[in-house]
C-alpha cells in the first residue's frame, strides 16, 4: 500500500490558499512566532504548509465527483468497506503532489492503486503562508524528510459519503516521526453544508504537537453528561457490550475516524469508543496528532499508545479509545471481556 512516487510531467501549479482566520486552540501561544523573525521555515512547518494546501486540493475534488453524478463505488472487502472514485483520485493527488515536492518521504495510503501517470490538475504545488507564519516546536525543528512517514486516508467515511451523510466525511494526512503521529491535516469537504446559502463550505483543521491547532474551535462537552460517539456502519457485539459498560447519557453513532476526533474537540461527544478491529493507521494517525495537540489522548483500548512507523502492521487490531479529557475514566470503565477478546 506504499504510494507509488507516481510518475508525473509537465509543470507544476500553484493555487492560492485562504488564510485560516483562526486563532491557535491548545498548545502555547507563544508558539507564534512569525518565519521572517525564524529565518526559513523548519521542514515540518514547510511539510505542514504544503499538506494544507493539497487537503484543500481534496476538498475540490471531493465536491466534484459528487457533484459529477458517478460516484464510480467498488466493493473492497464487502458492502462496508467501500471505494469511490473521489476516494482513488484523492489518493493520487495527495500522494503524487507529496511526492513530487518531498521524493525523500515515506508515504502510505490506503487504497492499493497501481502505478500510473497522473493528470497534471490533480497535482497540488501551492503551500499555506498562514500555515508558515508559525515556527516548528524546537523538538521538531531539525527533522529532515525521510525521517517522516506520511499516513494517508483519501476519504475517511467512504460509505456514508455513498450514502449522502456528507457531514461525516473527511480527508486525513498524518505525519509521523519516530513512531509517533506529530502533525496532522483534516479536511471536512461539506463542513457547513446544511448551513443554508451563503455559508462557506468546507474546512481544513491543522496541527503539531506542542504548538497547537487550527482551523477549529475549541469547547468541551457538558460537564458531567457522558456522551459516547462510536462506528456507524462496524458494529457488533463486542462494540455495543463496551458502549453499555460506559454509562453513557447518549450514544452517537457517526462514519470516520476523523468526523469522530472532531466531535471530542467541539464538544459534541466526551468519549470515541471502538472496541472491535477495523480502524487503521491511515484513519488514526492525522486525528490522533490533531487531539493530542489539544492535550486530548487517543489510544487503543487497552491505553496503548499506536506506533506509526513505515513497517508497524496496519490494523488497529486492539480497537480504539480517545477522549478531550477524563481519559482515565473512561478507560477504567473498559470491561475485562472487551480487553481479554482484542489482542493488541
Amino acid at each position: 500500500r506504499m504510494c507509488a512516487a507516481a510518475r508525473v510531467a509537465g509543470e507544476q501549479f500553484s493555487s492560492a490558499v485562504p488564510g485560516l482566520g483562526d486563532q491557535p486552540i491548545g498548545g502555547r501561544l507563544s508558539g507564534r512566532l512569525f518565519s521572517t523573525m525564524s529565518g526559513s521555515p523548519a521542514f515540518l512547518m514547510r511539510l505542514v504548509a504544503s499538506g494544507f494546501s493539497i487537503a484543500e486540493k481534496a476538498q475540490v475534488i471531493v465536491q466534484q465527483v459528487m457533484s459529477g453524478g458517478d460516484l464510480g463505488v467498488v466493493e473492497k472487502t464487502g458492502a462496508n468497506d467501500l471505494q469511490t472514485k473521489a476516494d482513488r483520485l484523492v489518493q493520487l493527488s495527495i500522494c503524487s503532489s507529496l511526492a513530487r515536492k518531498f521524493p525523500k518521504l515515506t508515504i502510505i495510503g490506503e487504497e492499493d492503486l497501481p502505478l500510473q501517470d497522473v493528470d497534471e490538475d490533480l497535482i497540488e504545488s501551492g503551500q499555506s503562508e498562514e500555515v508558515l507564519k508559525y515556527s516548528c516546536p524546537p523538538q521538531y525543528s531539525h527533522i529532515k524528510e525521510d525521517e517522516i512517514v506520511v499516513w494517508v486516508d483519501p476519504l475517511d467515511g467512504t460509505k456514508e459519503y455513498t450514502e449522502g451523510l456528507l457531514d461525516h466525511v473527511t480527508v486525513l494526512i498524518g505525519f509521523s516521526y519516530a513512531g509517533k503521529a506529530i502533525a496532522g491535516v483534516i479536511n471536512q469537504p461539506y463542513y457547513n453544508y446544511q448551513a443554508g446559502a451563503g455559508a462557506v463550505l468546507g474546512r481544513t483543521i491543522w496541527g503539531v504537537l506542542n504548538l497547537g491547532v487550527f482551523g477549529i474551535q475549541l469547547k468541551e462537552a457538558p460537564e458531567g453528561k457522558h456522551i459516547i460517539t462510536t462506528t456507524r456502519s462496524h458494529s457488533s457485539k463486542l462494540v455495543n457490550d463496551c458502549i453499555c459498560a460506559m454509562k453513557a447519557d447518549e450514544v452517537i453513532r457517526v462514519g470516520g475516524a476523523g468526523n469522530k476526533v472532531i466531535q471530542l474537540i467541539e464538544g459534541k461527544a466526551s468519549a470515541y469508543v471502538f472496541a472491535s478491529p477495523g480502524c487503521k493507521k491511515w484513519d488514526t494517525c492525522a486525528p490522533e496528532a490533531i487531539l493530542h495537540a489539544v492535550s486530548g489522548k487517543l489510544t487503543d483500548i487497552h491505553g496503548n499508545p499506536f506506533q506509526y512507523h513505515k513497517d508497524v502492521k496496519h490494523m488497529n487490531s486492539a480497537g480504539v479509545l480517545a477522549t478531550l479529557k477524563n481519559f482515565d475514566y473512561y478507560a477504567s470503565l473498559v470491561p475485562d471481556s472487551v480487553k481479554t477478546a482484542l489482542v493488541p
